[in-house]
C-alpha cells in the first residue's frame, strides 16, 4: 500500500472549535482551548501517524478584523494556510453566516484546494435545523463538501479522517514518524500559563498578555522552568498577582499540574510578571515572540 501524507489546515471565526477539532482528531491536547476569542496566536502543527498516512494538522488563529500590529501578525498566518494546503478544512458553527473577513470568503469559494466545511456544534439543535445549515452552506460554498459535526462529542470524527485520507496525495512523511507537533516544549510551558490566565482573568487582561520562557532546565527527575507573564501596564501586573499574590500563585499551581502531566516529570516553575508597554504594536518584540 502506497503511503499518503500532507497537510490539513483549519481555518474559521473564534470559537467555533477549530482547536478542540485538531485535539480529538490527534488525540493529544495540543491547541489550548477556552471560551474566549482569540485564544490562539500562532499556528500550530499536529501530526497524526500511521503506518501508510502521516496527517499534519494546521490550526490557526479565529478570524478577525485586526485592531493592532499582534493581531495583523494572527491574521498572516490564517492566510499562509491556502499556501501549503492539501485539503482545507472551513470550520463554522450552527446559525453562522459567514467569515469576518470577506476577502477570505471570497478565496475559500474560489481556492482549487478540496475544501471540507465542517458545521460544528450540531448537538446543540434539532435535525431540521441542521439539515437547513447544510442547503445553506450549500449555496454559500458550493465547492465545498459538507459534514455536520459535534467536536466536543467525537461526532462524524471517524468520517472526516477517512474523507481526508481519500483527498491525500501519494506522498513520504514530511516530519518523524514520531513527532507530535512542530512546537517546542517551551512553546507548550507559555501555552499552559497563558490558558490559565484566560481562564481565570477577564476583559483585556488575557490580550494584555505574552509569555517568555527564559529558563528552562532539564534534570534526571525535574525540570527547573522560569516563565516570564508580560504585560501592558503596571495595573495589569497587581490584577495578575492579586492580593498577598493569590492571583499568580493560582495560576503557577494550575499550569505546573497541566505540565507535569504534559512533560512527564516533576515541575518547579516560576512566574514573575513584568511590564513591557506597548509590545502588541513593537515589530521587534513581536518577532521575538514569534509572531512574523
Amino acid at each position: 500500500m502506497k503511503h499518503k501524507a500532507g497537510f490539513v489546515n483549519i481555518i474559521g471565526n473564534p470559537n467555533v472549535g477549530k482547536s478542540t477539532l485538531m485535539n480529538v482528531l490527534i488525540g493529544e491536547k495540543l491547541s489550548i482551548i477556552t471560551h474566549k476569542a482569540q485564544t490562539t496566536r500562532h499556528r500550530i502543527l499536529g501530526i497524526l501517524n500511521e503506518d501508510t498516512y502521516q496527517i499534519v494538522f494546521s490550526d490557526t488563529p479565529g478570524i478577525i478584523q485586526p485592531a493592532y500590529k499582534l493581531q495583523e501578525n494572527m491574521m498572516n498566518f490564517v492566510h499562509t494556510a491556502f499556501q501549503d494546503a492539501d485539503v482545507l478544512i472551513y470550520m463554522v458553527e450552527v446559525g453562522e453566516k459567514g467569515l469576518k473577513d470577506e476577502k477570505l470568503f471570497e478565496r475559500i469559494k474560489k481556492t482549487s484546494i478540496p475544501v471540507l466545511l465542517l458545521i460544528n456544534k450540531i448537538d446543540l439543535v434539532n435535525q431540521d435545523d441542521v439539515t437547513n445549515q447544510i442547503e445553506i452552506w450549500k449555496k454559500l460554498v458550493p465547492n465545498a463538501e459538507i459534514l455536520p459535526i459535534s467536536a466536543l462529542n467525537k461526532f462524524n470524527i471517524q468520517e472526516i479522517l477517512d474523507r481526508i485520507l481519500e483527498l491525500l496525495p501519494v506522498s513520504q512523511p514530511y516530519y518523524e514518524k514520531d513527532a507530535l507537533t512542530d512546537k517546542s516544549e517551551r512553546f507548550f510551558v507559555e501555552e499552559k500559563i497563558r490558558e490559565k490566565i484566560l481562564k481565570h482573568y477577564k476583559k483585556e487582561i488575557p490580550y494584555s498578555v505574552q509569555i517568555e520562557v527564559e529558563e528552562f532546565f532539564e534534570e534526571e527527575d525535574i525540570i527547573r522552568i522560569r516563565a516570564i507573564i508580560y504585560v501592558l501596564r503596571e495595573s495589569q501586573r497587581g490584577i495578575i498577582i492579586g492580593h498577598k499574590g493569590q492571583g499568580i500563585k493560582r495560576i503557577g499551581t494550575e499550569s505546573r499540574r497541566d505540565l507535569e502531566k504534559f512533560l512527564g516529570k516533576k515541575i518547579f516553575l516560576e512566574t514573575p510578571v513584568k511590564v513591557k508597554k506597548n509590545w502588541r504594536d513593537d515589530d521587534r518584540q513581536l518577532k521575538k515572540f514569534g509572531y512574523e
